[in-house]
């Protein structure tokens, strides 16, 4: 892809990878942005973000993303979209990376590829993935007008998506293996008191159920009070997320879940290697704190290549 040796790539474009490529193109680093689908990330899926500073109004998590991308390509980032990245090593100072459209080298990676649903492990969520079970309310929610669906989980993702989906549903049932909901309080006052929605609490999903697309879920009582089916047009999961990293086991030092461990300054275990954003250890999994990690991998990785060139202003 390139025949030189680039100061900075980050790989990654939603809002931790965008920030890194905001504050690199501001100080002229030959920068170079790559991620695997289009940019955005996960926040571009959701439907709106009401908790980013300078919003009071909220914003489309599209909007605000889209603002960040034209943002840094406005300053001079180039971006290199559907080109996933297939390995990382490490050649003295060089950092190599093959990705899908060719072999890139830098002095300095900043990691910031996210993070994707989990996957709920039952009979018949891989069978009936795409006919009636979905992983993006913002995606497929307008395919069950005035029908019946079931959100699964309790968190901020799903209590979100369950809300949205009313503007399609007849009715979205929130099935949630505890007694409460785990989402900030405002969302759960919506969720509780409006009149579309229902929950089915201390229950998990046995087995998804259909022919040839869902019809209903069995459900089991988590204190083993029996079981019951509840009829059902489609199936949401939010059940939680799994890191990004298969690329990078091996490579860089990861936590038991695959997370990317680093330094109070984002540093992995590889000189001039950063990680930023959801894909992180301890990140807290919000747009305004992946900013700021972005903000601070890319000031870091600045640092080390003009040190690496003798440029640095000490």
């Amino acid at each position: 892809m390139e025949d030189r040796v680039l100061d900075v790539v980050v790989v990654g474009g939603g809002p931790a990878g965008l920030t890194a490529g905001i504050y690199l193109a501001r100080a002229r680093m030959d920068a170079l942005l790559v991620e695997k689908q289009s940019p955005g990330g996960a926040p571009a899926l959701t439907e709106r973000i009401e908790n980013y500073p300078g919003f009071p109004e909220g914003i489309s998590g599209f909007e605000l993303v889209d603002r960040m991308r034209r943002q840094a390509e406005g300053f001079g980032l180039r971006i290199a979209p559907f080109n996933p990245l297939l390995g990382l090593r490490v050649e003295g100072e060089e950092k190599v990376l093959e990705t899908e459209e060719g072999t890139l080298r830098a002095y300095a990676v900043i990691l910031a590829t996210g993070m994707r649903p989990a996957r709920l492990g039952v009979p018949g969520e891989d069978e009936f993935h795409g006919r009636g079970v979905s992983y993006c309310a913002t995606c497929d929610g307008a395919f069950f007008k005035d029908g019946v669906v079931a959100v699964v989980g309790g968190g901020n993702s799903a209590v979100e998506e369950a809300l949205f989906l009313t503007r399609y549903a007849r009715k979205v049932v929130i099935v949630h293996r505890r007694d409460r909901l785990r989402a900030g309080k405002i969302l759960q006052e919506r969720a509780l008191s409006h009149p579309k929605m229902e929950f089915k609490w201390k229950k998990t999903v046995k087995e998804i159920r259909g022919d040839p697309k869902v019809e209903s879920l069995l459900l089991a009582d988590v204190e083993g009070e029996g079981e019951e089916e509840l009829p059902v047009d489609g199936v949401f999961l939010y059940v939680g997320n799994l890191p990004n990293t298969e690329e990078l086991r091996g490579v860089v030092e990861l936590d038991e879940r695959g997370f990317i461990l680093t330094d109070a300054d984002l540093r992995t275990n590889l000189e001039g290697v950063y990680a930023a954003g959801d894909v992180r250890a301890g990140a807290v999994w919000q747009v305004a704190a992946a900013v700021g990690d972005g903000v601070r991998a890319a000031l870091n990785a600045q640092f080390h290549v003009e040190n690496l060139k003798g440029t640095a202003y000490i």
